[in-house]
């Protein structure tokens, strides 16, 4: 793998096409990540397990997890902030 594709190793890209990033690890606001060779900055804390966003994400824009959407962000989303219910709308089940 080159270093403009790398992530950091604390992050899961599950597809290539997602725009967010699991997280392996906690991650705490402040600390820098590494997602296709960029550096972003953390802005929440990011629970074990949980998404972050590696690019910015309009509102009603999809999210994409595993390739797939999984929902559309219900407010922006700048990266380095935790994808989660509070910005995040299911397009599947009510909310």
């Amino acid at each position: 793998m080159s270093s403009a594709s790398a992530d950091d190793p604390r992050l899961y890209r599950l597809a290539s096409e997602d725009n967010i990033r699991v997280a392996l690890q906690e991650l705490q606001p402040g600390e820098r990540i590494l997602v296709d060779g960029q550096w972003i900055q953390v802005q929440d804390r990011i629970p074990l397990g949980h998404k972050i966003a590696v690019r910015p994400i309009a509102p009603g824009e999809k999210v994409l997890k595993y390739g797939c959407p999984i929902g559309s962000a219900a407010q922006p989303i700048q990266p380095g902030q935790h994808v989660h219910t509070h910005n995040l709308r299911s397009d599947y089940l009510p909310s």
